[in-house]
């Protein structure tokens, strides 16, 4: 995976090392000057995630939960529905791959405690693209809205549960998202990075068989929050 956004990373470089002067001159020559018109226009993103956990608990326990995120990986898809100059409508679902390592506390054995939580989810926001004023071949916008996702290494309906090492959630789980980004206009293309937060709603987590698990029995919500940041080549 270094290898593939190093070889991104160095195409993107290459192919627009010569366009960047006339991007932040104080003229610009103006690069798809009529793209944003189109009703509706594809792309496709490339990024990375940062998955993390929220824990809230019946009572205060003296250690927390701990949870150690890791940086996964997103690939996507991008449809956008032009309402005007200031306003889009996008749909951007995408496969995400990340890794959550959790320690639950009152283990003599840490091992007995550490649960490795592998996840993939298959996004599908709907959200709402504010853009500002073009100015030359540069446009910040904001972005947000609402969506759902389904954990496709949920496990929720094995009969096993962490007394058997096994960690599981729910399949599907709802969220809202915001965030802020930019559209950079090439001579070929537009590149868009952005960076995003993303909080789910609902209760995350099925409860062990036993009603006092030492894993379980304690909490009472548990929720992901996690951080994109995506690359979105149009």
């Amino acid at each position: 995976m270094k290898k593939f956004f190093f070889f991104l990373i160095l195409l993107v470089t290459t192919v627009s090392q010569a366009q960047f002067g006339s991007l932040f001159a104080k003229n610009p020559i103006i690069n798809l000057e009529n793209f944003d018109k189109q009703r509706v226009h594809w792309g496709y993103f490339l990024g990375f995630n940062s998955y993390d956990f929220k824990f809230d608990y019946k009572t205060t326990p003296d250690v927390d939960v701990l949870v150690e995120s890791t940086i996964g990986f997103n690939v996507g898809l991008v449809g956008n529905l032009r309402f005007n100059d200031y306003f889009d409508l996008r749909f951007e679902p995408g496969l995400y791959f990340n890794q959550r390592n959790l320690t639950f506390p009152g283990f003599t054995n840490v091992y007995d405690g550490l649960r490795e939580v592998k996840s993939t989810y298959l996004h599908f926001p709907l959200l709402l693209k504010i853009s500002s004023v073009r100015t030359g071949n540069i446009k910040p916008y904001l972005i947000g809205g609402v969506g759902t996702a389904l954990n496709l290494s949920s496990n929720a309906t094995a009969k096993d549960d962490n007394s058997n090492n096994r960690f599981r959630m729910i399949k599907w789980t709802n969220f809202y998202e915001v965030g802020v980004g930019i559209d950079i206009y090439f001579e070929y293309f537009k590149f868009s990075p952005s960076i995003r937060g993303v909080f789910s709603l609902n209760d995350e987590l099925v409860r062990d068989n036993d009603p006092n698990s030492p894993w379980t029995s304690n909490i009472e919500k548990m929720t992901t929050r996690a951080v994109f940041v995506n690359f979105t080549f149009h």
